[in-house]
């Protein structure tokens, strides 16, 4: 199989670099690689150019839209059948596309979906943040955790398509959050297929500072009521524990003022989280800051699933993000 690799560029010219760099490294070299900087002030076409004897490159430039729409116009230029959509802060396993071609010739789906891991050269924050994005602690584990065949949802940070299914739902709409859940629920409502490819996995670099990951999360959170709305029934239970977890922590720390035994809730909740993360990365620093990923990532995605909840769903207002230049964050 041949695939066009799409990405999606916004003031990132180390990440590319990076990216590209071990796209040079497949054991499969059946690929084109689309670049599509974003209405970017810091270009990357330097970088770019670097691996125009090593690539089979092609590089857009256009104004700023957000990355669903960018993917959307490289998607227009794609000469294959099959696409693979990954975001800037990823670098990918050397085995990745002779992995993925071999899986959809024996088994094939119209869209796939892989997990992230992080490297060891991350940093501390980078490790952390990847610990709660992928923990059962914060309900990352229970997010796309599963094997199924039938309805997973993959992001699109690793995200491989059909340009025939791509097609059929017009792409990625014009969400700037939660846009990638979106798709998937039209490519299921139109009947295509979607998997998890446990092995496709790729090394994810979370750029993020934990007020990024902050913003990050909160607007996560009120995409899914919008999501909600635009998708009736797609809104599940597990999507509401941030928000019960914030409702009460909150009140585990009014009641704590009278009752002081009560914050032992919290503070057996952070030392699961370290002991989860130290048994993982075996790193007392790691363990430590994936306490504060974790805090962030819940309150963050809680207090943006409460909010939209409140203004959507109750005083009935209209589509809003709290965040929005932070759409590449």
């Amino acid at each position: 199989m041949f695939f066009s690799i799409i990405i999606p560029l916004y003031n990132r010219p180390g990440e590319i670099d990076e990216l590209l760099a071990s796209l040079c490294e497949q054991t499969n070299q059946q690929f084109e690689v689309i670049i599509v900087e974003d209405g970017s002030t810091v270009s990357s076409e330097t970088v770019v150019e670097k691996y125009r004897d090593k690539l089979t490159i092609t590089y857009i430039e256009k104004d700023n839209s957000g990355p669903g729409l960018s993917r959307n116009t490289g998607a227009g230029k794609a000469i294959h059948d099959y696409l693979i959509f990954f975001d800037s802060d990823c670098i990918i396993p050397s085995n990745y596309i002779t992995h993925v071609s071999q899986i959809l010739v024996e088994k094939y789906t119209d869209a796939y979906g892989g997990p992230d891991a992080a490297l060891p050269t991350f940093t501390t924050v980078q490790k952390a943040i990847n610990y709660s994005m992928t923990s059962f602690f914060t309900t990352g584990g229970i997010r796309g955790g599963k094997k199924s065949m039938g309805q997973f949802h993959p992001r699109s940070f690793n995200l491989g398509v059909s340009k025939k299914a791509f097609n059929a739902v017009g792409g990625f709409g014009n969400m700037r959050f939660g846009e990638d859940i979106d798709f998937i629920l039209r490519l299921l409502d139109n009947g295509f297929q979607t998997a998890l490819i446990p092995d496709a996995y790729v090394w994810h670099k979370r750029r993020s500072t934990f007020k990024q990951f902050f913003k990050q999360v909160h607007n996560s959170g009120i995409a899914r009521i919008n999501l909600h709305l635009a998708h009736p029934g797609s809104l599940r239970a597990v999507h509401a524990l941030p928000a019960l977890f914030v409702l009460g922590m909150s009140l585990i720390v009014i009641l704590s003022l009278f009752h002081p035994v009560l914050l032992f809730i919290p503070v057996t909740y952070s030392m699961m989280v370290f002991l989860d993360s130290l048994m993982m990365h075996r790193s007392v620093k790691v363990a430590f800051y994936s306490i504060g990923a974790a805090w962030t990532q819940l309150t963050g995605y809680g207090t943006g699933f409460l909010s939209a909840t409140w203004k959507r769903l109750i005083l009935k207002r209209a589509d809003f993000k709290a965040f929005e230049k932070k759409f590449y964050d």
